[in-house]
């Protein structure tokens, strides 16, 4: 009986650690599924979801943030400030979760980018990035300018 059980922890051990790697190679395929196929939608999901801002001051577009998702009647869930992050859920019959990052690019901008989920599905939809980022806009006025990913202000995205 005592020639078994060490046996058994070898065998318990090599099965935890079997299962474990089976469960992160699923993860990492479901990321995949959510990000997109390719590198290009990839990326067009990231224009759609990003802005830069003429502001040095990574607190006050913290706070505008916070402002902007909340007249867009989201609950604040968590915001950090220093890290820069905001998550917050709108339930409207249905629940969408967004979580928004500020970080500075070089030493005279901020880079805003929005990510919304509904049902762990990133939003492709780009009114509602939109409709973020024109409240977001309104609320920097006028100590920051907007401008997308490829070097346009807010009046030729937005139209």
């Amino acid at each position: 009986m005592n020639c078994i059980w060490p046996n058994m922890k070898y065998i318990l051990a090599s099965l935890t650690l079997l299962m474990s790697t089976m469960l992160l190679a699923g993860c990492a395929n479901s990321n995949r599924h959510i990000l997109g196929a390719n590198d290009e939608s990839q990326l067009q999901v990231r224009s759609i979801q990003t802005r830069a801002f003429d502001t040095s001051d990574k607190n006050m577009v913290v706070r505008n943030v916070v402002a902007s998702l909340q007249d867009l009647n989201f609950v604040i869930d968590k915001a950090d400030a220093d890290l820069g992050t905001v998550t917050a859920t709108k339930l409207s019959g249905y629940q969408i979760r967004m979580t928004v990052t500020v970080r500075p690019k070089g030493d005279t901008q901020m880079v805003v980018r929005a990510n919304g989920q509904y049902n762990n599905k990133v939003i492709l939809d780009p009114v509602m990035y939109q409709d973020f980022f024109a409240v977001l806009q309104k609320s920097l006025f006028p100590t920051a300018n907007s401008i997308d990913g490829h070097g346009r202000s807010d009046a030729a995205v937005f139209l």
